[in-house]
């Protein structure tokens, strides 16, 4: 008898361990298409546009300085390349996203195209009608005397930088009311991607603010998020996406989802951001981790830049149901249904002294994992809500005949297929909680253990399994009385 205990134990544990590999299996198979979805949007992003981040508007203009100094009967002269940048006092986007969906195979991409009017103002524009400097500067027109100083400037331009430029339909500009020659690229050395436009600096007035306009319709996948480098930034965003995920290092003042789209406002203050200072020193973007978990580091940290992070605001158009994150979450939870039911079916052994052997207890596990399997595989087809009723169906189903059968009536597959299907819907609860999943699957462990316990109160352990191991010669003639009977 102790040897059959022993053998039964070591068998059990064997099956487990088998059981264990198989789930395994099935969550390398999950993450392999997850591995494969994130291919198919990068291969959508390749040949679309990426997320995009709109920097801008700026005053841009690209000077060099030339400096005579004087050694013995010899003119040296050194030269020194700056860039002369304003900010806008104020900046107005008034954009709408309209959901244009991209698939590639099984997977489906969320694009977008934004429609983007902005609206800003430079009051101290006028600067760029002179040379910077004073004193010993002026216009470079022939090489400066010894002890001089000159700068000499290039063409002053209007920018507006992007994360993917690809992403652009059309662009138009406008300098106060006056229509301007959109160009590629940027004069930025950090933001070269992108638009810009010359300025006629002649047509700068003192005292009169430049005053800009510019329309721009851009394609961009998941992600859409804006820089609050001017003075004073408004942002209002619509779109008819309804499952917005708004982030980034300012969350909206106003916002309304419902089940058509979305509307936001943002209203950022440079008081409230580094952003402007920023932009000035060319710095990076804060760093994105995919989801907009924006951390007061830059992208360039590692090759020792010092400063601030350029902040952004903005939505991430999620899913509301992603069948693979949800699919991985449920293979988590594989081995605890495996023992789960293996503790019913070890309560059936004590309480009604019967055995299963353990070729059962392999098939049932089999059966348990085999739900994982159906789970993703059909939920990229049908949508995870009617997979999972498919497949938890069918895995109950199968395991009520089974269990009527190696339990030896139909009376007692019924509760154990019932308790199977209970454990389908604790984990579809667990699947859509996300705050209070611990809680209650901590709960729901709490209640099984304490089932467990009652059902086996009166249980004498020690003299389980005696009278149907030591004499089995016993139960021969009750046996031999049911036939007759």
């Amino acid at each position: 008898m102790k040897h059959q205990r022993l053998f039964k134990t070591v068998s059990l544990l064997i099956v487990l361990a088998l059981l264990m590999l198989g789930l395994n299996i099935i969550q390398d198979v999950v993450r392999d298409r997850i591995n494969n979805r994130e291919y198919a949007v990068q291969s959508v992003v390749s040949s679309l546009a990426g997320s995009q981040t709109l920097i801008g508007p700026a005053l841009v203009q690209s000077c060099t300085e030339t400096t005579a100094i004087p050694n013995g009967k010899k003119v040296e002269y050194t030269t020194r390349e700056f860039q002369r940048q304003l900010l806008p006092d104020s900046v107005h986007h008034n954009a709408n996203a309209t959901m244009e969906e991209r698939a590639r195979g099984l997977h489906r991409v969320n694009a977008y195209v934004l429609h983007d009017q902005i609206q800003a103002s430079f009051s101290n524009a006028e600067q760029f009608a002179q040379p910077p400097g004073s004193g010993g500067s002026e216009r470079l027109s022939k090489p400066p005397a010894a002890g001089k100083t000159v700068v000499s400037c290039e063409k002053l331009y209007l920018t507006f930088a992007l994360s993917d430029p690809r992403g652009i339909r059309s662009a138009t500009m406008q300098a106060n009311d006056k229509e301007l020659s959109v160009e590629t690229g940027t004069s930025l050395q950090r933001y070269s991607k992108g638009i810009q436009a010359e300025v006629n600096t002649s047509a700068l007035k003192k005292g009169e603010p430049l005053n800009i306009s510019l329309k721009l319709q851009l394609l961009g996948t998941e992600r859409l998020a804006f820089t609050p480098i001017a003075t004073e930034n408004k942002v209002t965003l619509t779109a008819d996406w309804p499952h917005p995920s708004f982030g980034g290092s300012f969350l909206p003042t106003r916002r309304e989802v419902t089940d058509n789209g979305f509307s936001a406002d943002w209203e950022i203050s440079s008081l409230a951001t580094s952003s402007s200072t920023a932009f000035n020193r060319q710095q990076a973007l804060c760093v994105d981790h995919g989801n907009f978990e924006f951390a007061r580091t830059m992208n360039a940290a590692a090759s020792g830049e010092d400063g601030p992070c350029i902040e952004t605001m903005g939505t991430e158009f999620v899913n509301p149901v992603n069948i693979y994150s949800l699919s991985e979450r449920a293979t988590k939870y594989g081995l605890l249904f495996v023992v789960l039911t293996f503790v019913a079916v070890g309560l059936f052994e004590v309480l009604k002294k019967m055995r299963v052997h353990p070729v059962q207890y392999l098939l049932v596990g089999t059966a348990l994992c085999s739900f994982f399997l159906l789970l993703i595989s059909l939920s990229e087809h049908l949508g995870f809500t009617t997979a999972y009723a498919i497949a938890a169906s069918a895995c109950a189903a199968l395991l009520a005949f089974y269990a009527s059968h190696i339990l030896g009536s139909i009376r007692r597959g019924l509760p154990f297929a019932a308790a199977i299907a209970a454990l389908y819907g604790l984990l579809f609860v667990l699947l859509q909680l996300e705050q209070t999943a611990l809680v209650v699957g901590s709960i729901a462990l709490f209640a099984v253990l304490t089932l467990v316990m009652v059902c086996t109160r009166r249980v004498d352990w020690y003299a389980f399994g005696q009278s149907s191991d030591a004499n089995p010669a016993k139960q021969a003639p009750d046996s031999t009385k049911e036939q007759q009977a």
